[in-house]
């Protein structure tokens, strides 16, 4: 295998395992919400945004942990001094206060069916990408995009009932997408030249300060954060979503940079399905054609984007 397959390679399954990671992640914050205080929060965005701050500081911590080990937890502040640091800070505030917050108010209102509606940032990231970054997607990627797309939208064809305000929850999934493929467009470009262990260190950090100094109190959830850090228990399970969030945005950094924002972007959605089977197994969220068929659907997209399934039969040629 020469270096650029290797690339290649690493790109990909890096990309493979922040769908995984984030499909956990998702489903462990919407447990750490099924405790009190915050099952109880008065507010739309209260619960969400103390959930959201705690997770993002606690993945930065847990990147902090092992930059320090690596010897460069020094270069996280440093590279703040530099504009890639600086285009990092800007995607923190779009995929963290913006987009996490209005994914967690999609998944409070809309329930698991948000998740593939948020999936759609693949989509998005590869048209800003194209636009902005010259990345211009082939037919075989813009053919997956649009299936991943259709899968999302077939998920989505049946309304829930006793969901007054799933359509409010959906377009909460939609601005998460919008913003979320910004931050890749944005981490694609800063790959060039800040290692993703460092940027991504930067962004939790980043994201989960602005959310806890600023927009908590600004939304009056302070003491639902008191009280949330006092109950213990909801505590331990965002400490478990920040580590996934955490593996889940580090490897999805390394993927941007490695195989471009559109790809990377692509396979990191898949955990549209790993979150709606997650939500299914351990939540008890209902199993409809819809879930089923979209979620396929969607993975099905993601592997045409990554590959030439044409390949497959070609290999097989030559062996």
């Amino acid at each position: 295998m020469t270096t650029t397959d290797k690339t290649h390679s690493i790109g990909i399954w890096s990309g493979i395992i922040s769908g995984l990671t984030y499909g956990i992640y998702t489903t462990l914050v919407m447990v750490a919400g099924y405790y009190e205080p915050l099952t109880l929060a008065v507010g739309l965005l209260a619960a969400p945004y103390v959930c959201s701050g705690l997770n993002d500081l606690f993945a930065g911590i847990w990147l902090s942990i092992y930059n320090a080990k690596r010897g460069k937890l020094a270069e996280v502040w440093k590279c703040l001094k530099t504009r890639s640091g600086k285009i990092i800070v800007l995607a923190s505030l779009l995929g963290g206060p913006i987009a996490n917050g209005a994914y967690l108010v999609g998944l409070a209102l809309a329930g698991a069916y948000a998740i593939p509606i948020s999936a759609t940032c693949s989509l998005f990231g590869a048209i800003f990408s194209w636009i902005f970054l010259k990345q211009k997607p082939t037919k075989r990627v813009v053919a997956g995009m649009i299936i991943c797309v259709s899968g999302a939208i077939v998920i989505n064809w049946v309304k829930p009932e006793g969901s007054a305000n799933f359509t409010l929850g959906i377009i909460c999934a939609l601005i998460a997408a919008i913003c979320w493929g910004l931050e890749g467009m944005f981490s694609s470009f800063s790959g060039e030249e800040l290692e993703p262990e460092i940027s991504v260190n930067l962004r939790e950090l980043v994201s989960g300060i602005v959310d806890l100094a600023i927009i908590v109190p600004a939304v009056g959830a302070i003491s639902l954060l008191g009280g949330t850090l006092q109950a213990g228990i909801p505590v331990i399970w965002l400490l478990a979503a920040g580590l996934a969030a955490a593996i889940s945005f580090l490897t999805w950094y390394k993927s941007n940079a490695l195989v471009g924002c559109a790809i990377g972007m692509s396979l990191n959605v898949t955990y549209a399905f790993w979150g709606v089977l997650f939500c299914v197994l351990f939540l008890g969220q209902e199993l409809t054609v819809t879930i089923v068929a979209g979620s396929i659907i969607i993975v099905l997209g993601a592997v045409l984007v990554t590959m030439n399934p044409l390949d497959l039969f070609r290999k097989n040629k030559t062996t």
